[in-house]
């Protein structure tokens, strides 16, 4: 990585940001000496008993404390924040009142909706009363097929203000993805909409709601969303009738640790996980990386691009406790023009815009320069996630979109429904790396004997955290028994996923390195590392050398066993019209060879039209290195396209 800061923040700039006056509020209530990141962080993790009340307080979230911060468990998930804390989420997301909008939504076709935040509270409660009334009770679960939009926030608000536990999914979802993760949690209402948009095109939903609402016999009622209230399927609710005539509702306090949310696992490796999260774990990290991290205010807004399916959509909802507005997009973030996301975040007034790795490299090889052709005066902040975001991703947005903004490569995911890296607005900016651990967060990287790697930077290991903290999941539903975990006896499939690689430690499944800046690079997942000659290496060294030659779109890499050994394909999608010949292939091998080491050097290097992903965008290396290997390839509804694997198994150079 290069020593030269791609942006460096204004001291004006670092002494008006909430992180910097956090330091100095630490600094005073704990009378210890924090003068830079580095020793905040130490603090936050060492002495969690005085950072997480601090963080309840300075970030106004709305709720009964509590005396107990910490009740040390026997073991790391059962460790316990905020034993006798009693709140509501709905409270928290819903503290702000007024005319002003709290929530925008925009499709595709330019449909534009906003309630305000006097509004989106009435809503809730008028929601929470049509659950009510429908026999809805804490701990049942509400689950929403739907699109990013204002109906998917109402029925969350409306589940959290009872109780009752939420899940998602997005209406690209066929049948058997949407029943993989529903039916394992048994809901009792589900929300769908009858259509959707994308690329231009619409898509109906209602023949697949019947063999979803058929699959899921644990259904009292039905719900779904419809501009054409007159031609709706037998026995359904028209989502304008749910709650009119019902008492509204409002919400109620419950314990810290009250399911509020079940995640789904991406699935591509089996039957998706049901990931379940407690309520005040996910508030508290929610309103720390965005206040903090993401240095984010009261009247912000925040345009994250995401479906109902990725827990980034769960993270936008949550800005809503610190008085953010979320700019919710449906849609294809390329319909009608490259530039639909940076259209909204001009005409919105959009402070953070979120996106994908994968989404800026696509802006980078398609030559999009938003910064020719916008203002962008709001926009302060850029997100990305996802996949690790190349070091010429990081020069694009800098180059192209905004020279005066603070990109935020940002790790973490839907196992903890938060961030273990996180953006720092009052520290520099280096290509490639993630700026900083997320406070409260204990971050490292382990080699394989358990070692922590922070003394040498640039040496990759298993990203580990080494303390608990409040958001670890309660578990997962239905792992050893038929009912929602108890962390107190966390089940087999549980221990197995994150604490079996290294003893009383969180392994997360990435391969990371620290960097001399106190950053950490993201190698990719640890799972899909290769292993040629024995030499563990990661994949995201690969993708950031080829990426960046001219005519490739994008790349997948992945081990293919031959005998005892183990050889590295490149598979890569060139530009229409583009052909890998001897001389495109020779180029790439050497590009890799001189950015990592000539064991980084595929033996295979094969042209592809597409490559499989995961709904949310993802490229699925295991997936591929599973069928090509001879595995088989389990849960293809989780693919966006898994015909391209069918393809990739059939080509010609891969025979061995």
């Amino acid at each position: 990585m290069s020593d030269a800061a791609l942006w460096t923040p204004s001291p004006d700039r670092i002494a008006r940001s909430r992180m910097e006056a956090f330091r100095v509020d630490a600094e005073t209530a704990t009378g210890r000496a924090l003068p830079d990141q580095p020793s905040l962080h130490r603090w936050s993790v060492t002495a969690p008993e005085e950072f997480w009340p601090l963080v309840w307080d300075r970030c106004g979230v709305v709720g009964e404390r509590g005396e107990r911060v910490v009740a040390p468990g026997a073991s790391f998930p059962a460790t316990r924040f905020f034993p006798d804390a009693r709140l509501s989420v709905v409270e928290n997301l819903l503290a702000r009142r007024g005319a002003d909008a709290a929530v925008v939504a925009v499709d595709e076709t330019g449909r534009r909706v906003e309630r305000s935040w006097d509004e989106l509270a009435t809503r809730a409660a008028v929601v929470a009363g049509g659950l009510r009334a429908l026999g809805v009770e804490a701990g049942d679960r509400v689950v929403a097929w739907l699109p990013n939009g204002l109906e998917a926030i109402e029925t969350m608000l409306g589940a959290a203000s009872i109780g009752a536990v939420f899940a998602s999914a997005s209406p690209d979802f066929g049948v058997g993805g949407v029943l993989d993760r529903f039916a394992q949690i048994e809901p009792v209402v589900l929300v769908a909409a009858d259509h959707y948009h994308y690329g231009g095109r619409p898509f109906d939903c209602l023949e697949r709601l019947e063999a979803i609402r058929a699959g899921l016999p644990t259904l009292r009622a039905t719900v779904v969303v419809s501009d054409d209230a007159d031609d709706l399927p037998a026995g359904v609710i028209r989502w304008r009738d749910l709650g009119a005539g019902d008492a509204p509702v409002a919400p109620e306090r419950f314990a810290f640790d009250h399911p509020w949310y079940v995640m789904f696992s991406s699935g591509t490796t089996g039957v998706p996980k049901c990931i379940v999260h407690r309520t005040g774990g996910v508030l508290l990290q929610h309103v720390k990386e965005h206040q903090l991290h993401c240095d984010l205010r009261a009247g912000d807004r925040l345009l994250y691009f995401t479906t109902t399916g990725w827990m980034m959509w769960n993270w936008q909802v949550g800005s809503l406790a610190s008085g953010v507005t979320p700019v919710c997009f449906d849609g294809s973030p390329f319909h009608p023009s490259p530039t639909a996301l940076f259209d909204l975040v001009d005409a919105e007034g959009v402070t953070l815009l979120g996106v994908s790795a994968k989404y800026i490299d696509a802006l980078r090889t398609q030559g999009v320069r938003p910064a020719d052709t916008h203002g962008l005066s709001s926009l302060r902040t850029v997100c990305s996630t996802g996949s690790p975001l190349s070091p010429e991703g990081f020069a694009h947005v800098y180059g192209a979109v905004k020279a005066d903004v603070h990109l935020a490569s940002i790790a973490g995911g839907t196992d903890l429904l938060g961030c273990f890296l996180a953006g720092d607005p009052t520290s520099p900016v280096y290509a490639g790396e993630l700026q900083r651990p997320a406070l409260g967060m204990a971050v490292d990287a382990y080699d394989e004997h358990g070692r922590s790697l922070a003394d040498r930077p640039g040496v990759p290991g298993e990203l580990v955290c080494t303390a608990p903290f409040p958001s670890v999941p309660l578990g997962f539903w239905a792992d050893g028994t038929d009912a929602a975990p108890d962390p107190a006896t966390p089940g087999p499939r549980f221990r197995a996923a994150y604490f079996e690689g290294f003893d009383g430690v969180w392994t997360h499944g990435d391969f990371a390195s620290w960097t001399e800046h106190g950053g950490m690079v993201i190698h990719g997942r640890s799972d899909a590392t290769l292993n040629p000659g024995g030499v563990r290496i990661g994949t995201a060294e690969i993708y950031r050398a080829v990426e960046g030659a001219e005519g490739v779109v994008e790349a997948l890499v992945f081990g293919q066993q031959v005998g005892d050994d183990m050889r590295i394909v490149l598979l890569v999608r060139l530009h229409p019209g583009l052909v890998l010949d001897d001389d495109l292939r020779t180029d790439l091998r050497a590009r890799i060879r001189r950015a990592c080491t000539p064991r980084h050097v595929p033996a295979v290097v094969a042209q592809v039209d597409d490559l499989p992903r995961t709904r949310s965008d993802k490229l699925v290396e295991l997936a591929v290195a599973d069928a090509v290997n001879g595995r088989p390839v389990r849960n293809t509804e989780a693919l966006a396209n898994p015909e391209a694997i069918d393809a990739i198994v059939a080509l010609p150079e891969l025979r061995r």
